[in-house]
């Protein structure tokens, strides 16, 4: 009879009742999750305790996702596998413009802006920031009409669906570069801030001895037709938190210059982005 007798034999018998997966690439994929778990599980001797710990933990993430906070995303994020996805399927050695991880607080169909518009739309205090950038192609060239949806925290680290007293769609816009591919908006400069831990992220990040705290940023969302969407970051060059980014998020040419003005009332950003030719393929928000 042919059944498993051992951990080790196990695997074969599980490999073996995949091998009719219709769907090649599930195939591969669902047999290499299986080999690297069933390894992990020999390598570190996984008590019945610890595995029992481990779903407990799968569950909590999932019961902790709601309407204003993606605690699954926050898993990846703080294990560094969101940076990882999003650097193997859009860094290019040659391009200027390093992908970044999308992060749990984007929301589809931010209100649309004219240029040089305010994205603060609460009265919110803080440092007013002037951000220009031009979007070129991979050959340098300008590109029109590309659609620059930003979104960013506040200057005491909440996004507006954090804060009841930030009005909707705070601190988020979409902008639509001009004939040069130039774009320009204002707004105020953001705070760092931690990560969400009122749930399970949280209490692994404690156990862990990790800080929270993400460095002062912006995200970007860079799209154009017959080209790949540009998911990506900027972030503060005087952050404290540079090196320790609890996601991994930050790359070198990830940060930017914001330039305090003389009188030390402002600030600026310019930052230049560079889109690939491909498939113009959007992200699934991870809150509405």
């Amino acid at each position: 009879m042919n059944i498993a007798t051992s951990p080790h034999s196990v695997l074969g018998h599980v490999l073996d009742a995949m091998r009719h997966t219709p769907d090649s690439r599930l195939r591969t994929v669902m047999e290499a999750v299986t080999r690297h778990l069933h390894a992990l599980v020999q390598e570190v001797k996984l008590t019945e305790e610890e595995f029992e710990q481990a779903l407990e933990f799968i569950v909590a993430i999932g019961q902790a996702t709601g309407e204003t906070k993606n605690e699954v995303v926050l898993a990846a994020d703080i294990l560094g596998v969101s940076t990882v996805v999003a650097l193997q399927n859009n860094q290019d050695p040659q391009g200027e413009s390093p992908a970044a991880l999308l992060g749990p607080f984007w929301r589809a169909n931010a209100p649309a802006c004219a240029q040089g518009e305010s994205i603060a739309r609460s009265g919110t205090p803080g440092t007013p920031l002037e951000v220009t950038g031009t979007v070129r192609d991979h050959e340098g060239r300008p590109v029109a009409d590309a659609t620059v949806d930003v979104w960013q925290a506040s200057p005491v680290g909440l996004y507006e669906n954090q804060d009841p007293s930030q009005e909707d769609m705070n601190l988020r816009g979409r902008f639509s570069t001009d004939a040069e591919g130039r774009f320009h908006f204002r707004s105020v400069r953001p705070a760092g801030y931690p990560v969400p831990t009122d749930g399970p992220c949280g209490v692994l990040l404690r156990a862990q001895k990790r800080h929270p705290n993400r460095p002062a940023h912006l995200h970007f969302m860079v799209s154009k037709p017959g080209h790949k969407v540009l998911i990506t970051q900027v972030f503060a060059d005087d952050d404290e938190n540079l090196e320790s980014d609890p996601t991994f998020g930050v790359t070198r040419r990830l940060i930017g210059r914001f330039a305090l003005a003389p009188d030390g009332k402002s600030a600026s950003l310019h930052h230049d982005f560079e889109l690939e030719p491909g498939e113009m393929k959007f992200p699934r928000p991870p809150i509405p």
